[in-house]
């Protein structure tokens, strides 16, 4: 760094350029849109992905086979070990997880992963519970209920578990 590179009085933000004002201005005559041609014109716009006119990427690479980007089912993830935020004989679902502010929502479907340990009694109201995180929680005390990808219950994964 040097002299001429500080701004003067620590200036915040650069002075903007003011074009097509004379050819002495460093940007007049053509106003930096160069000589004649498509980006020359009035209302010249590109649409993203232009490539002036030569075979786009997205055109040239060859698209095979299936994406299931489409049909995945996405969902809220927490770790068990989050949950100790709740008090004991609390029910835990998206809504409450939300609404304390453990994770920010970004599908309506809830996962429980089974990271950390946790000491309370709670009954978790959940779509997908990881083996772990339904041990880990059952051991504490409390009980996870399996919901539907509409929040209806399903049943308990005990019952589920008791079952296979």
């Amino acid at each position: 760094m040097d002299l001429k590179t500080v701004t003067a009085k620590g200036t915040r933000y650069q002075r903007r350029q003011r074009i097509g004002r004379g050819v002495g201005s460093g940007s007049g005559k053509t106003s930096g849109r160069g000589h004649k041609g498509r980006g020359a014109r009035s209302g010249a716009s590109r649409r993203p992905g232009y490539e002036g006119g030569q075979m786009p990427i997205y055109r040239r690479v060859p698209k095979r086979g299936f994406t299931n980007a489409r049909f995945r089912t996405d969902y809220t993830i927490i770790n068990v070990d989050r949950l100790a935020a709740f008090a004991d004989g609390d029910t835990v679902d998206l809504a409450a997880i939300l609404e304390k502010g453990l994770v920010s929502m970004n599908t309506p479907q809830l996962k429980i992963l089974g990271n950390g340990d946790i000491a309370h009694k709670l009954t978790v109201r959940t779509q997908k519970c990881s083996s772990s995180a339904a041990e880990k929680i059952r051991a504490a005390g409390g009980e996870v209920i399996l919901l539907d990808s509409r929040g209806r219950e399903q049943g308990s994964a005990d019952a589920a578990a008791a079952g296979s």
